[in-house]
């Protein structure tokens, strides 16, 4: 019996392959032989989740045909991805992926570093801040407080609990898009929504347009759910959507779904300007798109001069043509896990009745807390607090990768966590690879692309700040040095990788 579950192809391999390409060596470099080349690459490519375990790789003379290289180079690669325990093989099966004993299983998405594991690393993977105390204890304990009269119900709400969707509606309103309660949905999180909205309106095999980069996780959420994902390039810098791409990619490839992050987004930082999402919203309504607005960073405004855009959905205010998420996780905290969803009545009333074959509704403790925070004002006092935390720490790191390694390209974001830095040349794999041997831990720039896009990228998050901010940079530095010096491509120092 086969022991690999799924199939990558020789030209898919090949495209991700030479998207790890790095820049020409300089002088006196060392390059490694051309099958160690292509094992380190296919290592890298399992490490980072990008080829699952267990896939069957194509044979050695497909890749070769589709690498231009000999049979033998593939042969010579696979050999020595059997002897370090990246590969393995059968007659008559072929030869799949595999992880050596002892090493943890790649993740696909970006996950947080085990609580355990804080005290050696400095963890730049995951894009959340510490709860902003004391207001995490006052709205538990609010919640509390507020929590007898529904503990004498079932306590299932698959829309949400009702006063929660009422104050939703009523902030939506204040921001000038009229919203009533049967507009609200409460999830739990953002991706718990977007799940849900994948599933009503994106069967297995339906298209999504997703911004090029994006958001890794919800890429591999929407992978996974069997879309098929049609990236579309952002513009330059912070520039945000270019609307015209944009345009072209709706008409001629009919997406059923488009996912945007309009407000500073994940991972570029861009926020994108009124007149671009009046164009978008425009264009997605004359494609039959069901444009999908992720607001989670929408209230993370670093900069006190920024004059914020109208949402998206002011441009569709009925909620027929946009569907908006938001979350209580960027903005307050990532184990507050409350999102919701704003649609059309009808759109809502159709993602509850899914729910009773999902997650059935989310906490109750959890909605009255957040209710709590936005009914006394302490949400927007915890805000400004998630403000200035963000800003110091955006400062400091900015200011310390600028001084341990100024030949790595960036804008500054306004607001946001996330700094998208073009690294000089390097390979973001191989910097999150050699990161982990030297003490961070840092996302490369494919995981957030369709294909292995963005090789040349990593993204670093405000979650740091002060002197670890400083040790960060320094980290960092030396994996650039390492990666430069053409480190050993062996499994030394792997045990530790988190992907």
């Amino acid at each position: 019996m086969a022991q690999w579950t799924s199939a990558v192809g020789a030209a898919q391999l090949a495209r991700l392959l030479t998207s790890q390409q790095d820049r020409p060596a300089g002088p006196g470099t060392r390059r490694p032989p051309a099958y160690r080349a292509l094992a380190d690459g296919i290592r890298l490519l399992v490490l980072e989740g990008r080829v699952p375990v267990a896939a069957r790789l194509p044979a050695e003379r497909e890749l070769a045909l589709a690498l231009s290289v000999s049979r033998t180079t593939v042969a010579a690669a696979y050999e020595a991805l059997r002897g370090e325990g990246f590969l393995e093989s059968r007659r008559g099966a072929g030869s799949w992926t595999a992880v050596p004993a002892g090493n943890p299983l790649p993740a696909r998405g970006l996950e947080p570093l085990p609580p355990e594991a804080l005290g050696s690393m400095i963890d730049l993977g995951c894009a959340a801040l510490p709860a902003p105390e004391l207001w995490l204890t006052r709205a538990v304990q609010g919640a509390l407080e507020e929590l007898p009269p529904y503990a004498h119900t079932h306590g299932d709400y698959p829309a949400g609990l009702p006063a929660l969707r009422a104050m939703i509606a009523e902030r939506y309103t204040a921001r000038g898009i009229p919203t009533m309660p049967e507009q609200i949905m409460v999830t739990t999180g953002a991706m718990g929504a977007i799940d849900a909205i994948c599933h009503l309106f994106a069967g297995r095999g339906e298209r999504i347009a997703v911004e090029s980069p994006s958001y890794a996780n919800i890429l591999q959420l929407m992978r996974e759910a069997g879309a098929r994902l049609v990236p579309v390039a952002m513009a330059e810098g912070l520039g945000g959507w270019d609307v015209d791409r944009w345009r072209q990619v709706l008409r001629e490839a009919a997406p059923r779904l488009a996912y945007v992050v309009a407000d500073f987004h994940n991972p570029t930082g861009a926020l994108a300007d009124e007149d671009q999402r009046r164009r978008l919203v425009e264009a997605a309504r004359s494609a039959g798109t069901v444009l999908v607005a992720d607001e989670t960073m929408s209230e993370l405004r670093l900069d006190e001069d920024v004059a914020m855009p109208r949402p998206v959905c002011a441009f569709d205010p009925a909620g027929s043509n946009v569907i908006t998420v938001g979350s209580a996780s960027k903005a307050f905290w990532a184990g507050m896990r409350i999102g919701w969803v704003r649609a059309a009545p009808d759109v809502i009333r159709s993602l509850v009745a899914a729910r009773a074959y999902a997650d059935l509704g989310t906490p109750v403790l959890e909605q009255l807390a957040v209710h709590w925070l936005l009914g006394t004002g302490g949400w927007e006092r915890a805000v400004d607090v998630r403000r200035a935390q963000a800003r110091e720490n955006r400062d400091a790191l900015v200011a310390a990768v600028r001084r341990e390694l100024p030949d790595w390209e960036f804008e500054v974001p306004r607001g946001g966590l996330t700094l998208w830095v073009r690294t000089g040349g390097l390979s973001g794999s191989r910097l999150a690879e050699v990161g982990e041997r030297v003490g961070v831990r840092v996302p490369s720039g494919p995981r957030f692309g369709v294909d292995g896009a963005f090789e040349g990228y990593v993204r670093l998050p405000f979650t740091v700040g002060g002197p670890v901010a400083e040790e960060a940079a320094v980290r960092l530095a030396a994996a650039a040095r390492l990666v430069r010096g053409g480190a050993s491509g062996g499994t030394e120092g792997q045990r530790t990788f988190v992907a």
